[in-house]
């Protein structure tokens, strides 16, 4: 068996957090670890075994649920974090050695695969005084292809990011109880879906951060929007696998 053979998988370590292993590159999506951010409670803790030996970070955009820096912290200010161009500064001013600042269509070579920055179709700033830089989407090319969307709303050009996409990775909820703009829902996740077409879908940005005044009741309806997305897509977009993956649950890409 080869090395690619043996590291094609991924792993959902919560939100927007995915270890994507693939022929023995390991990135990892939007890193946001800590139990607590600002008013928002993890429900469950990020398997620490899939952050050893990772390659480099991506980073989708600029808010405080997807650019955490004292999760970034934690993984080594010496791996390489891919940011969107004009998120840098950020880091830099945290001592961060490799940042790498991406726009749209911009390729990286990192170890084995080729990382290419993607539209994404979200308004990110840090506050009305911080940073503010465009958001992006991440599609991993290997072996193997997987789009990363970061958070977005639809677009046209989603069409056109990958003919042959083997796998999706879309947001599908937020912390909330409403998914605003920008952002997708189940319903419109399976919209995505019609226009990626890829041959398989992980739902991710469920089920991971409440704010901390949810109850009991409401906590359990974060795990609905899979089902949601299950049903929809059974209707809409019947091609596509969802492979609906459990607390730090992983996905082999074969």
């Amino acid at each position: 068996m080869t090395v690619e053979e043996q590291h094609r998988r991924v792993v959902w370590l919560g939100h927007a957090t995915v270890l994507v292993d693939l022929d023995g590159t390991k990135l990892l999506t939007d890193p946001v670890l800590r139990p607590r951010i600002a008013h928002l409670r993890r429900a469950w803790a990020a398997d620490s075994r899939a952050l050893r030996g990772l390659d480099a970070v991506l980073v989708s955009h600029v808010h405080f649920d997807h650019l955490d820096l004292p999760s970034l912290e934690r993984l080594g200010r010496s791996l390489p974090v891919v940011v969107p161009r004009g998120a840098g500064g950020l880091l830099r001013k945290r001592r961060f050695e490799q940042v790498v600042e991406v726009a749209v269509g911009e390729e990286l070579r990192i170890g084995a695969v080729t990382v290419v920055a993607t539209e994404a179709e979200h308004d990110a700033d840090r506050g009305p005084l911080g940073t503010k830089a465009p958001s992006l989407g991440y599609l991993v090319r290997g072996t193997r292809s997987v789009y990363f969307a970061g958070d977005t709303d639809l677009f046209p050009g989603m069409a056109e990011i990958c003919p042959g996409l083997d796998l999706a990775l879309l947001p599908i909820a937020g912390w909330g109880a409403k998914t605003g703009p920008g952002h997708l829902d189940p319903r419109r996740a399976t919209e995505a879906l019609r226009l990626l077409r890829p041959q398989a879908c992980v739902p991710v940005h469920w089920g991971t951060y409440h704010p901390l005044t949810w109850d009991a009741t409401r906590r359990l309806a974060m795990e609905l929007p899979p089902e949601e997305l299950r049903r929809a897509a059974a209707e809409l977009a019947p091609e596509v696998r969802i492979e609906v993956l459990g607390r730090n649950g992983a996905l082999d890409l074969g």
